[in-house]
């Protein structure tokens, strides 16, 4: 099984909790119609799902994802959100759906977790209905840059990257999507890529105490120990340097993600 690098803790559902269609969604945005039926692929806390059900509604949305976790949390916010979804635990490279169920197959952060990415697409473009679209975003943590220096954020993302990939997963997934869907016999494809930037106070405030939290107290922490790749103090040291960062009045971080519309 693969293993998922950040794991559920807090820090980490407070950063997914904070994700929308627009944000996080919006190459796939004008492809969205009522009626057209949505699969959501590792849909975690359901913001993303629930956002693309009110686009397609009344088409049927269903999100699924491989751990039980965080999907409680994602029925309530339909429900509080008055939006029809179904949220259920599924494995991506086994969808329990026959071929063409869906019109949209959607998966954001995804395959960069995966040791088979290109299996996964193979399967999600198997539900997909002919015609319809496959829709992945993943970041690109290699292209992720800060301001001011900082020697701690340095440490931080080739720790990163080093945890994610003794998972055996990419962390470098944005710019592998074309070669990846190739790889899946998927040719169809148009790649863009947008960045999230966190620069005003409240942003570096939010995303700071989140990775400071993360770099502590989530799976990334306890792997990096476990692999032997950081100890306790250096994760510590590491959560500092999130935290003067986020303090810096010039503060500024940019994320780039890949992002690939297939069609099927």
């Amino acid at each position: 099984m693969d293993t998922y690098t950040h794991g559920h803790a807090d820090a980490v559902l407070q950063s997914h909790r904070w994700r929308t269609a627009e944000n996080s969604a919006g190459y796939l945005l004008p492809l969205l119609r009522p009626g057209l039926d949505v699969l959501d692929v590792g849909c975690g806390p359901g913001t993303i799902t629930v956002d693309l059900a009110r686009r397609v509604a009344p088409g049927r949305v269903l999100g699924l994802d491989v751990s039980p976790d965080p999907l409680d949390e994602a029925r309530s916010l339909a429900a509080r959100s008055g939006v029809e979804v179904e949220f259920a635990v599924g494995d991506g490279y086994a969808l329990a759906a026959p071929d063409g169920s869906f019109d949209v197959v959607h998966a954001h952060q995804v395959l960069q977790h995966l040791t088979d990415p290109v299996a996964a697409l193979r399967e999600m473009a198997r539900v997909c209905r002919p015609g319809g679209v496959v829709a992945v975003r993943d970041v690109d943590y290699a292209a992720t840059t800060w301001f001011p220096a900082n020697a701690g954020l340095d440490r931080w993302l080739s720790l990163y990257a080093a945890v994610a990939r003794r998972n055996a997963a990419e962390p470098d997934a944005g710019r592998r999507l074309v070669s990846w869907a190739h790889a899946a016999g998927l040719r169809d494809t148009v790649a863009t890529t947008t960045a999230w930037c966190f620069a005003t106070p409240a942003e570096r405030e939010w995303w700071g105490r989140s990775w400071a939290g993360r770099a502590t107290t989530s799976a990334f922490a306890e792997q990096a120990v476990a692999y032997g790749l950081a100890t306790p103090e250096q994760l510590a040291g590491i959560a500092d340097a999130w935290l003067e960062w986020a303090e810096a009045d010039d503060g500024w971080l940019g994320m780039m993600h890949g992002e690939l519309l297939i069609r099927v």
